[in-house]
């Protein structure tokens, strides 16, 4: 990462640090923390030291919030974890933001394959997503709140995963690595 890109993305990566570490004590992300991360990713866009445009902003922003929609809807997530998301999406831009989401996924996974390996309940984990993949693919048959009842019931690990700990890992690592250096 270039000096240059490390002080247009510092608030980015500060707030995303204060997320992760609000959201690993309380598995809350507050709505001014991601609220001010949004507002300030797409002011930053309209300065000479944008990251990205103003309208990638919004496209990113408007990405972010579309990327976690399902898992949402579903309650595998909550929304503070898409507005985080979203809000990251308005400094980074549309295509940056899916790369995150990616990533972050592997992560994510990572992380709750570990935790639950620590806790005996990789089996329970398996069978439980098992089950909630063949309700989604019978999403028309069960109804969608059969489907979100399923996804809500079925926890593998005692606390939800304190999603802005991936976001925040993809995020320096795309940083880092991705996008030529930036």
């Amino acid at each position: 990462m270039t000096w240059h890109a490390l002080v247009v993305f510092a608030p980015l990566v500060v707030m995303l640090v204060l997320a992760a570490a609000v959201d690993l004590r309380s598995r809350r992300i507050p709505n001014a923390l991601t609220g001010m991360l949004a507002l300030l990713g797409i002011a930053q866009s309209f300065t000479a030291a944008h990251t990205v445009t103003p309208w990638q902003s919004i496209l990113g922003l408007l990405t972010g919030a579309g990327l976690l929609s399902a898992l949402f809807a579903i309650g595998a997530i909550g929304g503070g974890d898409l507005k985080l998301l979203a809000a990251a999406g308005a400094w980074l831009g549309p295509r940056v933001t899916f790369q995150v989401f990616l990533l972050e996924a592997i992560v994510g996974m990572i992380i709750v394959l570990i935790t639950c390996a620590i806790h005996g309940r990789l089996k329970l984990l398996m069978n439980n997503s098992l089950l909630l993949a063949t309700n989604i693919a019978h999403v028309n048959q069960l109804g969608a709140e059969h489907v979100q009842e399923t996804g809500t019931n079925l926890r593998s690990i005692d606390r939800p995963l304190p999603y802005a700990v991936p976001i925040l890992i993809a995020t320096l690592i795309i940083l880092s690595f991705g996008r030529g250096g930036i």
